[in-house]
């Protein structure tokens, strides 16, 4: 049997502090062996640990990123009431980015960023604040009931009067795709 004293001696010199002494156990285990078998648990329950905190994680933003998404979407929608071009952009995109079903695109219209959206195209003095608002424009128009709502608020005169772009391919093929869907859902876009 071991000795409480053989048993810390043994563990100081394993963990290499310098001590010389040789463990005296009868047991057939080498030191290497044990070692091995100490860095196996070690390891095994590291990744227990990393299972419970990711696990654990998991639980915690499942529950929190509903809440911070409509918070971020308020967040956006506030961006385009400033005045500086780079964070209309930025709230912009940030809509077309959470516009992905039909109810985010109603939420967005319900708080008047599709209005905001309008006004910020038809303010624009550059084609990347243009461009960034017609893509927001056109991921709420995927929605029949949001391009109602942008009917009535006049985004088609709004779009038509849009200057051309020769730069940037991408304002003309928002404009027109835009154009279309409305067209297609039997909005007058002649006027």
């Amino acid at each position: 049997m071991r000795t409480l004293a053989s048993h810390l001696t043994s563990y100081l010199c394993r963990r290499k502090l310098g001590c010389n002494v040789q463990s005296r156990s009868s047991s057939s285990f080498n030191v290497k062996d044990e070692l091995s078998i100490e860095k196996d648990a070690e390891r095994k329950i590291g990744w227990l640990l990393k299972l419970i905190f990711a696990g654990t994680a998991s639980a915690v933003a499942y529950q929190l990123f509903p809440y911070l998404g409509d918070n971020l979407m308020q967040q956006s929608v506030s961006l385009l009431h400033v005045k500086d071009p780079l964070f209309k952009r930025m709230g912009a995109s940030r809509l077309a980015r959470f516009a992905i079903d039909d109810e985010r695109r109603m939420k967005i219209v319900e708080t008047g960023g599709a209005q905001e959206l309008i006004n910020m195209l038809g303010a624009a003095k550059d084609d990347r604040t243009r461009k960034e608002a017609l893509k927001a424009l056109t991921a709420l128009s995927h929605s029949d009931e949001a391009v109602r709502a942008l009917h009535l608020a006049g985004a088609i005169s709004v779009i038509r009067s849009a200057p051309h772009s020769v730069e940037d391919a991408d304002v003309e093929k928002y404009k027109s795709s835009l154009l279309k869907r409305f067209q297609d859902l039997r909005y007058d876009v002649s006027s």
